[in-house]
């Protein structure tokens, strides 16, 4: 497995992100949230699921009394027929729909139970059954009675009430429970689907929060561009003085765990007003108009307590371009676009209200939310640079024990591309495995895991490795780190490890000396060749290349193909992007649609076939000039396992180092000047903090000559 380092900003530069290679097939703030947004209001009565079981009790219990018979009690039919017989009774009824004939007696009927053997009352109301072919005998028998009182025959007719209950009641017990069901998935909505309410009371309750911009580490220009939004808050008259507006929205964009949420809180701690949190997603239901209606009830809400900031989280989720992806789009989260739209410019000028927003996809945005009027500001904030890195160790290093040598600089410089979410992360890390091992201080062993932890994953203790697949690691990563540093342009190897972690069986790390927002075309070459040195090197050792590198493969073919179709890296093709990020439709199938002939096509495949092939063979040669290096790396790493900058310098002090490559001519008919460029000037270099030219740079950020 390699690492071109640590630094992970996705910033053009497509060989950034540690991982693959060799492989096996912050934020602080407001501790209470948003205040009161946990407290929810008091729920209607007919919401509480009591209600309901107590009104289908009494339901059952009604329904059961009025199907019961009144005290009526059941005979045999002989024994019916022989009271008929006798003329011992009074009354008869002839139910043929149900094929009962009900009697009223002179007497009460006695007899003798024939499975107890005790004498029972049946009382003088009785009813016995029969069959339908006993249809004639039975109402020859009630006619020959002598029965006082007559004798009639029947067709029940069922009443409204009994209909209802019969007919009615299953389909009102399923949609009382289908009632309550909804009620608890909507979370108290206010109302079945959310329906005639408010989301909850944490949408429409603002408070101030503790966070401020002394929280907020890592960030300097993002903090002066929201400065100014603080002031207007506290004192607008200085700003209406001028005729200045400030920006109705601020858009924050930027890299996942870099401080979004953090800045939008410590503006309103700063600012003292209260502050409105919702997710973008919060605004999307099921039921088409729910998502407008909260964006008006959050707006209504916060004007009444203006000045005030909203503050929606991920807003790419509600606010992405109408019309785009299969279908045309998505009609409720449209719909909530537009009346986001309209609210955001719709309140007046005096009004004291702020929209901030964040994202990870500014591009992905619909124009009309980023126009001026709307979201007149956009600050990026981007993975903190060595001094915003240092400052926010600084800030998440409280309350926690350290040895007297940990170096927060040191700890920054280690860690180029990290976020504050991940630096925060590093420190946590580092403190569970001290508190792990029972030690009382976070010392840099730790710390050192704790990096790594991050970066590949917690490493894997036992694997069952053989061990001639542990020398081959060996030589795997053995080769990148040996190319590595026999090229001019790729970062110096800090660390070789063949012990296994994560997903990969051993890794190489590189370590930037400074931070980077843009590459050279030999920088990227290099990372190609240093990509392709494990595969190079189980090839001249074994001639016999294993499965484990495929990620390198992976990510030299993604750089090779980039420096095609988006850098403009050919001489072929020129200075032509081929590919589209912003094009947001598919085809049928779900693959992009192609903007290129195939022939195009055809000459982007060689180019990035070519690309790869030159990697791959200066990784050969350098392989090849240096086998006595590479041995000799394998041989340490078998023994030790892991080694460090040091060790690997000392076994780098030999290393032969690759030819300089030609310089590339877009085109030939436009050839290199002989003039150099300017140099830059000491007064700038020495304020930048940056090495003066032919010094290089150490690690403690000073320089050598």
């Amino acid at each position: 497995m390699s690492f071109p380092g640590p630094n992970r900003n996705d910033n053009g530069n497509p060989f950034t992100n540690p991982g693959g290679g060799r492989r096996d097939d912050r934020n602080k703030g407001n501790k209470g949230g948003n205040g009161r947004q946990g407290q929810q209001g008091p729920r209607p009565f007919w919401q509480s699921p009591w209600i309901w079981v107590t009104l289908l009790v009494l339901l059952a219990i009604t329904g059961f009394q009025m199907f019961s018979m009144g005290g009526t009690q059941t005979i045999n039919t002989q024994d019916g027929l022989e009271l008929l017989k006798d003329g011992a009774a009074n009354y008869a009824e002839i139910t043929e729909s149900k094929q009962t004939v009900k009697l009223e007696l002179k007497e009460d009927f006695h007899k003798k139970d024939p499975d107890t053997g005790k004498d029972r009352n049946y009382g003088k109301n009785v009813q016995f059954y029969y069959v339908f072919a006993q249809g004639g005998q039975i109402s020859q028998a009630v006619q020959k009675a002598d029965l006082s009182k007559g004798w009639t025959s029947t067709v029940p007719q069922t009443s409204i009430l009994t209909y209802l209950l019969t007919s009615l009641l299953p389909f009102i017990i399923i949609f009382a429970l289908f009632w309550w069901l909804m009620s608890r998935m909507q979370g108290g909505a206010g109302g079945m689907f959310g329906m005639g309410g408010k989301k909850s009371a944490k949408l429409l309750e603002g408070e101030t929060p503790d966070t401020k911009f002394a929280d907020v580490a890592g960030e300097d220009e993002a903090l002066q561009e929201v400065e100014e939004i603080k002031d207007f808050l506290k004192d607008p008259s200085k700003y209406k003085a001028l005729g200045a507006r400030i920006p109705r929205g601020v858009l924050l964009y930027g890299p996942p765990g870099t401080g979004k949420t953090l800045l939008a809180r410590a503006i309103a701690g700063e600012a003292g007003v209260p502050f409105y949190a919702m997710a973008g997603s919060d605004f999307v239901e099921m039921f088409v108009g729910l998502g407008a209606s909260r964006v008006r009830d959050l707006f209504d809400e916060a004007k009444k307590n203006a000045p005030a900031i909203i503050f929606i989280d991920e807003i790419d989720a509600v606010g992405r371009k109408r019309g785009s992806g299969m279908g045309g789009g998505h009609d409720e989260r449209e719909q909530t676009l537009n009346q986001l739209l309209v609210e955001m410019d719709g309140f007046n000028n005096d009004t004291n209200l702020i929209i901030i927003a964040a994202t990870n996809r500014p591009d992905v945005l619909d124009p009309a939310l980023l126009r001026p009027g709307r979201f007149d500001r956009q600050v990026a904030v981007e993975a903190p640079d060595l001094a915003g890195r240092e400052a926010i160790l600084k800030v998440h290093a409280k309350g926690k024990p350290f040895v007297p040598d940990v170096d927060m600089h040191m700890i920054a410089v280690r860690t180029p591309g990290f976020t504050g979410a991940d630096l925060a992360n590093v420190l946590n890390e580092a403190a569970l495995l001290c508190a792990r091992a029972g030690a009382q201080l976070i010392d840099n062993r730790a710390i050192d895991e704790a990096i790594d932890r991050v970066m590949s994953g917690p490493r894997r203790r036992s694997t069952g490795m053989a061990l001639d697949e542990l020398r081959n690691t060996a030589y795997h990563e053995g080769g990148h780190a040996l190319v590595a540093a026999a090229l001019h342009n790729t970062d110096p190897v800090t660390k070789v490890t063949i012990l296994p972690r994560g997903r990969a069986l051993g890794y190489t790390a590189v370590m930037p000396t400074q931070d980077r927002y843009s590459q050279s075309r030999n920088e990227l070459l290099d990372q190609m060749a240093y990509a392709m040195g494990g595969r190079t090197a189980e090839e001249v050792v074994f001639h016999d290349p294993t499965t484990g590198a495929s990620n390198d493969i992976e990510k030299a073919t993604n750089i090779a193909r980039k420096m095609v179709v988006e850098f403009g890296f050919s001489s072929q093709l020129g200075a032509i992007k081929w590919a589209s990020d912003d094009d947001q439709t598919t085809v049928m199938d779900g693959l992009s649609p192609r903007k290129y002939s195939d022939r195009t096509a055809q000459i982007i495949d060689d180019e990035v076939l070519k690309l790869v092939e030159t990697a791959h063979t200066e990784a050969w040669n350098i392989i090849n000039e240096n086998r006595d290096v590479l041995d000799e790396l394998v041989r340490q790493l078998l023994v030790k396992e892991t080694l460090n900058e040091k060790e690997l310098a000392a076994i780098f002090s030999k290393v032969r180092k690759a030819p300089v490559r030609e310089v590339w001519l877009s085109n030939d008919r436009r050839p290199d000047s002989d003039l150099p460029p300017v140099p830059i000037p000491e007064k700038l270099q020495k304020s930048m903090n940056q090495p003066l030219e032919g010094q290089q740079p150490n690690q403690n950020g000073g320089a050598t000559a």
